[in-house]
């Protein structure tokens, strides 16, 4: 098939690219380069079948050729991103989600959009399941991100309703794995890179609040397990297995052989307490489950950041400072 991937040269996009060429499809990677880079996709760029466009989705017009599939992954996901680009994040989440609808109904086009976990909120049923409404702050700091993928789903399934555009929703968990950038600020490349510097693991608030991490062969898999079926969702597709952020902490300093202390900052406003996945849908629809396990997901991603660190292994550096 020929696929438009919007947000292709981030770390999930670049990661949903790569499975997609593999497998013998075209790729069209859509991106502005906002908070993606272009050293996620160095490797692709050769390949037969790849084509890059460099293109804002909130002005995005038509993409010449058939299309059969689009991916709208396009939108700054970590904190640090969306805080610095609030504005730039509701774009691509409302007209950005509209402008690929449209080309989807133009090009009669199955449509897939990657959703977040972050439309529940703070939740306040633990696990989430799919047909919980959430708990959201609409006018807080976080709101930027949570409300443009809410307004997405809404906007998706408007467009399934009235013009019977072909859609599926991923509400996707947290993800990590290579090309995470150690810049961006989520808690697992943000812990990883300190601890490979000998710097202090941030711990935000007492640690305790939990997450539930997927590491990302497994939540490109999921989302094209999704995109392959006939389930329309949303569907979770996330690791329901639940640490504490404390927890996250000692498996890294295991996995890099740090001896980095724990430094402890105010918890973000809004900031979830618990967040889990349930994930029968995917299970029972999809015959779809998480295969890696943490410690070995945060291994391979630790190589990674060691390799772009100009280090074979994951040891204890205290070298330069990545950001």
């Amino acid at each position: 098939m020929r696929a438009i991937v919007t947000g292709g040269a981030g770390f999930l996009g670049s990661h949903l690219c790569e499975r997609l060429l593999g497998r013998g499809d075209e790729v069209v990677c859509v991106d502005n380069l906002l908070t993606g880079s272009p050293e996620n996709l160095a490797h692709l760029l050769d390949q037969p079948g790849m084509t890059f466009l460099r293109q804002d989705v909130s002005a995005l017009g038509n993409v010449p050729g058939h299309v059969d599939a689009i991916f709208h992954l396009a939108s700054s996901a970590s904190p640090r991103d969306y805080l610095a680009h609030p504005i730039e994040t509701l774009r691509a989440g409302s007209l950005g989600t509209q402008n690929c609808l449209e080309l989807a109904r133009t090009k009669r086009a199955r449509f897939l959009l990657a959703s977040t976990s972050e439309v529940y909120g703070n939740p306040q049923i633990h696990p989430q399941t799919e047909d919980y409404w959430g708990y959201v702050n609409p006018i807080g700091p976080r709101s930027v991100y949570d409300e443009a993928k809410r307004f997405a789903e809404a906007i998706t399934m408007a467009y399934h309703r009235v013009h019977g555009i072909d859609v599926r929703i991923a509400r996707i968990f947290n993800t990590y794995g290579p090309r995470l950038s150690p810049c961006d600020g989520r808690v697992v490349s943000n812990m990883l890179a300190q601890a490979l510097q000998n710097r202090p693991l941030t711990v935000y608030g007492d640690g305790t609040q939990t997450r539930s991490f997927c590491y990302v062969d497994d939540e490109v898999r999921g989302i094209l397990a999704l995109h392959q079926s006939e389930i329309t969702g949303p569907v979770n597709i996330g690791n329901p297995a639940e640490i504490t952020i404390l927890e996250l902490a000692e498996q890294v300093l295991a996995v890099t052989g740090s001896g980095s202390p724990v430094a402890f900052e105010p918890l973000p406003v809004d900031d979830p307490i618990r967040r889990r996945p349930d994930i029968t849908l995917a299970s029972t629809l999809l015959g779809w489950k998480p295969e890696v396990e943490l410690a070995e997901g945060l291994r391979l991603t630790a190589e990674w950041l060691g390799t772009k660190l100009g280090r074979p292994r994951p040891v204890a550096w205290a070298g330069a400072r990545l950001c």
